[in-house]
Parts: C-alpha cells; structure tokens; sequence
C-alpha cells in the first residue's frame, strides 16, 4: 500500500537543500528560458529528440501521402507493440487514442447501464472526464476532503458512497489538482469484489508510476504526451478482455471491422505521427534510467512543495510519496471559483513569467508544482519570492 503522508506545518522556518540539475535535462527541450514550467503535468513538453523523429514522419507524410495512409493502419500496430512492452501490458489489450476524455468516453459507452443504474465520480476528478459519466447516467459524485491523510482514508471514503444502484466507478488513479493516489489497487479490488466496473483516470500515470496498469482496471486510460515525453495528442485506453468486444469507435473508420484495438486507433486522415513517434518518449525514458528520472522529479516538486509552505497562508496537503506534483492549500477567498482560479493563474504567467496549476475549492482553493529533469531550483524559489503579492494580506 503506498502510504500518503502531510507535511507538519509546523516545521521551522529553514531553506531545504535544493535537488542538484538532471544531467543534460534541460537541453532535451526547447522550452523558452524565460519561463518557469512548473506545470508539466497539464500539458507536458515534448523532449527534441522526440521532435525530431515526428518531424521526419510529417516529412514522409508529405513526401507521399499515399504510401504513408496505406500503411498506417499496420504501422501504428507496431508502435502500440513498443508502447506494451513498456508499460508489461498485451498488445491486444490497448489501443492508442487522442486523450484521457477520449478514453472516458469510449470506456463509458462500453459498459451496460440499465435504468436506475448510477456512476459514481469524485470532486476531485477531471471535468470533461465527470461530464462524460454524466452524459451516460446519473451521477453520485464522492466528496473527498484535500486533507483525508492517506490512502486508506480515500478508499474508506469511496467505498463508503457505494449504493446498491452504483454499477460504475469512474476514478482519478493520480488526481489532478491534489496530485495524490486514489484509485490504488487495494480500492480497485475492493470494488471488483462488490461487482461495481472499474474505470480509472490515469492521466498522469505513464511515466510517472513505474507500473501504471496495477491494480487490473476494468478500463483504464492515460495519456503519454505528460509524463511519457510523447507528443500532444498520444493517449492510451486499456480493456480487460471480457469488455472488448463492445468497445465502439466514436468515429467509423475503414479499421471497424477488426475490432479492438484497431476500430479505434484509425481515423480516417487524422494526423498519426504523434502516436507513430510516441513510442521514442518511453524509449528516451528508459535511456535516462526511468527510476532516476522519477526520484529526481518528485524531489524538485517536493523541494517546491517545501518553499511554498513556509509561506504564510498556505497549507500542504497530504500527497502520495515519489510523485512528480505537490499541492498546497490556499489562503481562505483565494481562488475559491473556476474563474478566481484561471485569473490568478494567468496573472502569475503574465507578471511572473511562471506557470502553475491553480485549482479552485471552497474556503479556498490550491497551487500545484511539478518537477521535471528541465526544471532548476531557483524556478521555485521565484515563485516562493513572487506569490505573496499574490495573496491575501
């Protein structure tokens, strides 16, 4: 069980020591100097020498566009080949696709719902995800306190929202905005064993979790342009076995015939190197040495984390050890909407030049930092400097 733990907020006032750089990290990117990323886990970046090999693609594309679309269709096959050996899965068991909302909606429609049937979400889940249960049936929507202290206190909490009608959990497996295990494979199992369908949220998890398929979801979708080093657009949805054979693309293609996982994979004349470069993310991932990667990030987002609570105002959440995000607590009337939220996070991006997620909630809403090999202390310690003008008084 991977245990969460809380910072005390009470902890002297001290500097922590500061991560040391990712050898050559920060020349993997392009990404403008004058900026502090520190927001990697909204749209992630894309590393060059993954640049360079969807470029070439794109080249080839137009050198013969004919050749290239006849071919696609086998080509991405193999590529989703490369991506499950990564991540240990069957070939047969994913299928590439667009995004996470993509997969939420491809898995939901998938599932047999009769009336009175109800999905439960959480308050803490993605917003075009939650909006896709709630086109398919009625919701139950799990109120997950920020400062619940682990993971045991999250699954007692789900479990505790389960009715006799709830046929469907749809799950963050690392929430967004709170940066912290949800649906682990202690919760997973627990649901299995009550008959509820499974569907998980992985968003965040390849790359970042060293085994982001645990726990044997019903359904399970992640993207891999965040934390996989893949281009936009690079996603993808697993299914167990005994749920394949319903699984509808949204669009026809001329792939429908064969099923999972190609009827998915095929749209027509969509734009595929994305997902025919997406297995040299994972691949350049591997050449850094995955486990150094992800200890080196979540020690720059903890070190973020650290800065940020000696602030006055702000309070650090629980959060999920060896992850790459860490959340903090607003002071109370500080971004507490949806749109309080978007304003202080473009007024911090404008004036500051740095970005952060900030999330609204009420009585006050969050801040969220990542760490990614670019990323350099001082970028944090800007940001400790700045947001307190920022705040309230």
């Amino acid at each position: 069980m991977t245990e969460s733990t809380s910072e005390p907020k009470s902890a002297p006032a001290t500097l922590p020591n500061s991560p040391p750089p990712f050898p050559g990290g920060q020349q993997l990117f392009r990404l403008d100097p004058g900026i502090a990323h520190l927001n990697h886990g909204s749209f992630g970046a894309v590393p060059i020498p993954v640049q360079e090999v969807q470029a070439a693609l794109s080249a080839e594309l137009h050198a013969d566009p004919d050749t290239f679309f006849v071919d696609v269709a086998d080509r991405i096959a193999a590529a989703r080949g490369r991506v499950a050996a990564h991540l240990g899965a069957d070939p047969d068991s994913i299928a590439f696709i667009s995004n996470a909302t993509e997969g939420a909606n491809l898995a939901l429609n998938a599932v047999e719902l009769a009336d009175g049937d109800e999905i439960l979400v959480t308050d803490h889940g993605y917003g075009t995800v939650s909006a896709a249960a709630a086109r398919r049936a009625p919701v139950t929507t799990v109120r997950l306190d920020p400062d619940l202290p682990d993971e045991d206190a999250v699954r007692e909490a789900v479990l505790a929202a389960l009715t006799p009608r709830t046929k469907v959990a749809l799950l963050d497996q690392i929430s967004s905005p709170t940066a912290r295990l949800i649906a682990g494979p202690a919760l997973l199992a627990d649901l299995a064993a009550r008959g509820v369908t499974t569907v998980v949220d992985g968003a965040h998890s390849p790359g970042m979790l060293a085994d982001p398929l645990a726990g044997g979801a019903d359904f399970w979708f992640g993207n891999l342009h965040k934390w996989g080093y893949a281009p936009s657009g690079s996603a993808l949805l697993a299914v167990a076995p005994h749920h394949r054979a319903r699984v509808k693309a949204l669009v026809p293609s001329w792939e429908d015939a064969q099923g999972f996982p190609r009827s998915v994979e095929n749209r027509a004349t969509v734009d595929y190197t994305g997902r025919l470069s997406a297995p040299e993310g994972l691949d350049l991932l591997d050449r850094l040495d995955a486990a150094k990667v992800r200890a080196h990030n979540s020690a720059l987002a903890a070190y973020g984390a650290q800065l940020l609570a000696e602030l006055p105002g702000l309070t650090p959440l629980p959060f999920t050890p060896g992850l790459a995000m860490r959340s903090l607590r607003l002071p109370p009337g500080t971004a507490e909407t949806p749109d309080d939220a978007r304003e202080l996070r473009e007024r911090i991006a404008r004036e500051l030049r740095i970005r952060v997620l900030i999330w609204p909630w009420p009585g006050g809403g969050g801040i969220r930092v990542c760490g990614q090999v670019y990323n350099r202390p001082e970028e944090y310690e800007r940001l400790a400097a700045g947001l307190p003008a920022y705040l309230p008084r």
